[in-house]
């Protein structure tokens, strides 16, 4: 389906101001000064957007007021820094993906929105004002994510833990998932966050080995593939999680060799979707890797033994978070 032109929207719009419509986002390079670092690197190219990628703005009360509630409360979210694609269907839903310790990244990754240089320091009240945000929202189930924090000795994870226990405390029905950085060369970091005992613990490897210096290069794939080992030794009742982006020059075997990877580390969930370039700065799309090709990749992905796996071009980290721990935790019940 073809997405709304901008115009189109501004006029049908009658909850929210105006906006840019994500896909938008990349051909106009707006965001270039969030990235400082690529601000002189030169443009790479922009492929077409196949029908499969195309989504709606977002017009509904419900989105309008998750905004306000999130706005009320002092919060970034992922959702609007990274310019996720789902924002719409998962606002309407009431499902923001908190990001806390500020807006700002101390690293440089290829491919991420989020804007990167100093961090401020951090939010002391910010534990307990994301704990009211959820409450208010009335979250079954919430993510709590957050820029790297390298200039914190524990990379933040104290602050992770106080929002874990910030949730409980003030909507003690909501289940727990977050979704950390790698806490490179933080030794211990990983232990505060499972000590607060989060109900999915997920890091993202986002891509193959091969391109981590040229995608991820302040991150090193091992280090984040022991991280995930760790959480699970330390709460082995507890779920694991991890993500990939696809369309950045990968091989399906470097994949698979990737899943066999997670599931050595006995990670139980797996979720895969297409990199979306945000700007001509930003890593290239070498390729859209169509719908049937996710399918397939589930399947392998199941029949390597992960209990869980969300594959399909808009797949997110966070997309369906909710329903799809219920669907974990019946998996993990039914012995599958």
């Amino acid at each position: 389906m073809k997405g709304p032109r901008a115009g189109d929207f501004c006029e049908a719009n009658l909850y929210v101001a105006c906006m840019t419509i994500v896909f938008d986002q990349a051909a106009k390079d707006i965001r270039a000064a969030r990235h400082p670092e690529k601000a002189h690197r030169p443009d790479t190219p922009l492929l077409r957007k196949p029908d499969w990628i195309r989504v709606k703005a977002p017009v509904s009360r419900a989105y309008a007021e998750t905004r306000a509630i999130v706005r009320e409360h002092g919060l970034h979210t992922v959702c609007e820094e990274a310019g996720c694609p789902n924002i719409g269907e998962c606002w309407a839903e009431r499902h923001a993906t908190m990001m806390i310790m500020g807006d700002t990244c101390t690293r440089a990754c290829a491919f991420c929105n989020v804007k990167t240089g100093l961090p401020g320091a951090l939010d002391a009240d910010e534990p307990e004002n994301v704990g009211r945000a959820v409450a208010k929202l009335g979250l079954r189930h919430v993510v709590v994510t957050s820029v790297d924090r390298d200039d914190l000795a524990d990379g933040g994870a104290g602050h992770f833990a106080a929002t874990i226990r910030a949730i409980r405390a003030l909507s003690p029905g909501t289940t727990v998932e977050v979704l950390t950085p790698d806490f490179l060369r933080k030794p211990g970091s990983v232990e505060i966050v499972m000590d607060a005992r989060p109900d999915v613990f997920n890091h993202n490897l986002e891509t193959v080995p091969r391109l981590y210096l040229t995608v991820r290069p302040g991150a090193r794939y091992f280090a984040s593939l022991r991280l995930l080992e760790r959480a699970k030794e330390l709460t082995p009742e507890g779920f694991t999680k991890s993500g990939l982006m696809v369309g950045l020059g990968e091989s399906r075997e470097e994949i698979m060799q990737v899943m066999d990877d997670l599931r050595t580390a006995g990670v139980d969930f797996l979720t895969i979707g297409q990199y979306l370039q945000p700007s001509r700065k930003h890593a290239a799309v070498a390729r859209f890797w169509e719908p049937g090709e996710f399918a397939a990749l589930e399947q392998i992905a199941r029949a390597k033994g992960f209990q869980m796996v969300s594959a399909s071009p808009l797949t997110r980290s966070s997309y369906h978070a909710d329903t799809d721990f219920e669907q974990l935790r019946r998996a993990r019940v039914a012995g599958v």
